[in-house]
């Protein structure tokens, strides 16, 4: 039977966790489904209240992980992973950047066999995401453009948190990435085993830096490097 497992990795998140949560489980989704939070050592109350809504959740959907130091976003979703009990992953980040009830758009074509793996693009239908900064935007666009130049398919938003996959897929595959580098090494190595990716437009509300946003300058020269490294020398 199928299931639904749900990686929330969260860093100073005390805002916007509970709301996210609540908002997950307002949704209707088509299966059963788990919510993995991995609180990454936060210095606010983000541990303090996921482990309340834990102790509170009659439905036991909710498994809190925690790190005894700060490791990284691509930690914490590696950790995730291997925790993971569902048959389907998908990564949530902890704010509302991205919009829980479109989830089950994006499960959808997986639940009917018609593929594997299904990235939620912000750029499909529109030139810029909402609340995008330019800066970010140019980013996004380049390193998709370069992921794409390298790995020769036609994807429009590498980036993108929303990215669903059979379990299976990634047993296959070794992670090891820390922070933002997550998502070029995952696309790249889903991409050299020929894996077809597939997109379906979402929303997009993107936040600032005085919001919360954490993603750093150095990170765009990370996630280069890691297209780099994972096209001709891994």
């Amino acid at each position: 039977m199928e299931k639904l497992s749900i990686i929330i990795p969260a860093y100073n998140e005390a805002k916007t966790i509970r709301r996210v949560v609540e908002k997950i489980f307002s949704v209707s989704f088509p299966l059963d489904y788990e919510i993995i939070i991995i609180d990454d050592h936060s210095r606010d109350r983000t541990y303090r209240i996921v482990k309340l809504l834990n102790e509170k959740d009659i439905s036991q959907r909710i498994r809190l992980l925690h790190n005894d130091i700060n490791r990284g976003k691509g930690y914490c979703i590696r950790k995730g992973f291997e925790a993971a009990t569902g048959s389907i992953l998908i990564v949530q980040d902890a704010d509302f950047e991205y919009d829980p009830s479109e989830i089950p758009k994006l499960l959808e074509p997986i639940l009917k066999n018609e593929c594997d793996v299904i990235y939620g693009s912000r750029f499909l239908g529109k030139a810029r995401p909402e609340g995008m900064a330019f800066a970010n935007w140019i980013a996004n666009v380049f390193l998709t453009r370069l992921t794409n130049l390298f790995y020769g398919e036609r994807i429009t938003d590498m980036e993108t948190c929303y990215k669903v996959m059979r379990r299976s897929r990634i047993q296959s595959i070794r992670l090891s990435a820390k922070r933002f580098d997550f998502e070029p090494e995952i696309t790249a190595k889903l991409m050299r085993q020929g894996l077809p990716i597939r997109e379906i437009p979402i929303s997009y509300h993107g936040r600032t830096v005085e919001e919360g946003k954490k993603i750093k300058a150095r990170d765009f020269f990370i996630a280069i490097w890691a297209l780099v490294y994972y096209r001709f020398f891994d």
